[in-house]
């Protein structure tokens, strides 16, 4: 198998999560016509499903930005025939391609869902802070996935 016929699997896989992480962020949205669920107090008494609303797009925000970084952004540049072979040069590579709009922001985007992961829901006002930021995030990381989608297709046999 081609890197092209990988990354068609791949792009597949990934437009299920894509699909799921803007269905949950458009629940979120509706939630938030209703209710501060940045508030601690709020967030404490949130329904169960609610809450369930916010992990899941928690979890396909992580999901999509693991999967880009690890499984997408690589072969993508091998198949546009750009070298690479540390992860540092395929970042560098990816802003410059503008499939990314800043290394800063891809890193920062990354360091924020790390500590979700790690601190949630322990330092409630700082985890608030973070599912802000992701929530805030969306149409971001839906750029770097769709900005990734429109490189594909430019090579695609």
């Amino acid at each position: 198998m081609n890197n092209q016929e990988i990354l068609k699997k791949r792009f597949d896989k990934l437009e299920k999560h894509y699909i799921a992480f803007k269905e949950y962020k458009n629940l979120i949205d509706d939630l938030l016509q209703e209710i501060n669920i940045y508030d601690q107090f709020i967030f404490n008494t949130l329904q169960p499903q609610k809450r369930a609303i916010l992990d899941a797009y928690l979890k396909r925000f992580t999901s999509i930005q693991d999967f880009l970084g690890a499984k997408i952004f690589s072969p993508l540049l091998e198949i546009a025939g750009i070298d690479n072979s540390k992860m540092s040069e395929v970042l560098y590579n990816i802003e410059k391609e503008e499939i990314i709009d800043s290394l800063e922001n891809w890193i920062e985007l990354r360091e924020v869902k790390n500590e979700l992961e790690h601190d949630y829901p322990q330092e409630l006002e700082e985890a608030l802070k973070d599912l802000k930021y992701c929530i805030d995030s969306f149409e971001k990381l839906e750029n770097y996935y769709l900005n990734s989608l429109i490189f594909f297709k430019k090579y695609q046999k």
